[in-house]
């Protein structure tokens, strides 16, 4: 049974089985069909069953992922979905050692990596969305002054936005409202810098 709150990493081992380019990719798949096969991912991101299989089996080892339901009388397949919501990864836990932060580092790299990705693949697609899409897509910067706690008040308040919209669209979605849903992905990244 998946818990209601997101599971916080904090070991390194599990930050590694998460932070490998295929399982990242999976573990994102997953969470946006909420429950599937290794053959359904597998026709997703054009990789063998039997490697997804193992990624998959790496991913619960960890507690990322579990086994779900048989969707299918027949019970040959084996279906997975998310052991949480999504997972927090926070500094605080990884800065205690040189090799932890080095982990912590590359991995928000490669998630970075990935989203970039992801959004690079509409701009190329834009097109095809057509212009209330277009119109609806957001890309905007914003250059703020603030202290760490401000900075930390400020994602609170927009992770509570996000969960309000995401809880809204789910619950359309299974009181069957569909037309024109799909899915978004919003990137929102704070931090410092100097000029």
């Amino acid at each position: 049974m998946p818990s209601k709150e997101n599971r916080r990493i904090t070991d390194v081992g599990t930050l590694k089985a998460l932070a490998h380019p295929l399982r990242a990719n999976l573990y994102r798949i997953l969470s946006v069909a909420r429950i599937a096969t290794a053959s359904q991912l597998a026709d997703q991101v054009d990789e063998a069953v039997s490697l997804v299989s193992y990624h998959l089996r790496k991913l619960a080892d960890h507690g990322l992922i579990e086994e779900a339901e048989p969707q299918r009388a027949d019970g040959r397949e084996r279906w997975w979905q998310l052991s949480s919501p999504g997972v927090s990864i926070k500094d605080a836990d990884f800065r205690d050692a040189p090799e932890k932060a080095a982990v912590h580092t590359a991995a928000a790299r490669l998630f970075h990596e990935q989203r970039a990705d992801l959004y690079r693949r509409y701009l190329d697609a834009r097109a095809a969305w057509g212009p209330d899409w277009n119109t609806a897509a957001q890309d905007s910067e914003s250059w703020l002054r603030l202290t760490p706690a401000e900075l930390t008040a400020l994602g609170e308040e927009l992770l509570a936005v996000v969960r309000k919209y995401e809880a809204r669209g789910r619950d359309a979605e299974t009181a069957g409202d569909t037309e024109e849903r799909e899915n978004v992905a919003l990137h929102m990244y704070g931090f410092p810098f100097r000029v």
